[in-house]
């Protein structure tokens, strides 16, 4: 996949859980170098991001994944999950009742479609064994901060009672809006917990991304401790450049899971790094290793 290729792009292509992502019986054009099945501690539960691997079809990356350690994969919507299933792999975060990362529960006038999305796919994830929906805030638009809270009071009371019922945790992504996604409005970790209180629902989490809360407001692993109640879920990636983590970026990622780990957190850690290096397996598998204190 081009390192062009924006979550934005990705994510409208795989809206509603109905995207073809290609199941193809051969492998990528490009080789994939099978990894030795990983020794790993047995500390986090890791996952990676679909869209980060769009170019390789979905068995495929379900039996590399496996072999690496991961144990789930994030960002997965109905339609592919009987493949998850099939390679005995978990959907971390599932997908699908969204419209973008642009109109979000931020804005009345999309409560409409997404208290209909989310109402009738939230039943569908308990159905299906998985316990987390992904939900935006959406751009601002000129919203102050108290406008954008209420709005999604207001939205998100609508169904937080399905949700409750049926045991599935919405959780809203924290994204910079200062690189990757401009004018959006849960761009800080206290925007999200501000909102999670208002809310006042175990049934509302967050997910702290670690790449866009790094560019946005930066002390990570304090904002972790002060805030890791509100969250549920995790994504990681290098910075800059989103890439793979390694020793040209600026955060060390095994004191940061260390963190993490040490508030109790049991969730998942998904990879969501777009790959450099034409081995992105092999990326992947090293990003596993770093990550597994």
């Amino acid at each position: 996949m081009s390192k062009e290729l924006s979550r934005r792009t990705a994510l409208k292509n795989i809206v509603a859980g109905t995207a073809a992502l290609g199941v193809s019986a051969t492998l990528p054009s490009f080789a994939l170098e099978s990894s030795p099945s990983t020794m790993l501690k047995g500390n986090v539960n890791h996952s990676v991001c679909r869209w980060c691997f769009g170019d390789i079809d979905l068995d495929t990356l379900c039996i590399e994944a496996k072999k690496i350690g991961i144990k789930a994969i994030d960002l997965v919507g109905p339609a592919d999950w009987h493949i998850l299933k099939k390679h005995g792999l978990y959907s971390s975060m599932c997908n699908g009742a969204e419209i973008n990362l642009e109109d979000g529960w931020n804005d009345p006038q999309f409560h409409p479609t997404l208290i209909k999305n989310y109402s009738e796919m939230i039943p569908k994830v308990a159905a299906a064994g998985y316990t987390q929906l992904i939900c935006f805030s959406g751009s601002r638009r000129g919203k102050d901060d108290e406008t954008g809270w209420k709005n999604c009071v207001d939205g998100l009371k609508q169904v937080i009672g399905i949700a409750e019922k049926h045991n599935v945790v919405l959780v809203m992504e924290l994204l910079n809006s200062k690189v990757d996604h401009k004018d959006y409005q849960c761009d800080t970790t206290a925007w999200g917990a501000e909102l999670a209180k208002r809310l006042g629902s175990e049934n509302f989490k967050l997910l702290y991304d670690i790449y866009h809360m790094q560019i946005d407001e930066g002390n990570v692993i304090n904002n972790i401790n002060k805030y890791h109640q509100y969250i549920s879920h995790y994504h990681t990636a290098g910075v800059p450049g989103r890439n793979e983590i390694d020793d040209t970026q600026e955060l060390f990622y095994p004191a940061i899971i260390r963190a993490v780990l040490a508030t109790g957190f049991k969730g998942y850690l998904a990879q969501e790094f777009i790959p450099k290096y034409k081995d992105k397996i092999k990326s992947l598998s090293d990003a596993v290793k770093i990550c597994d204190v």
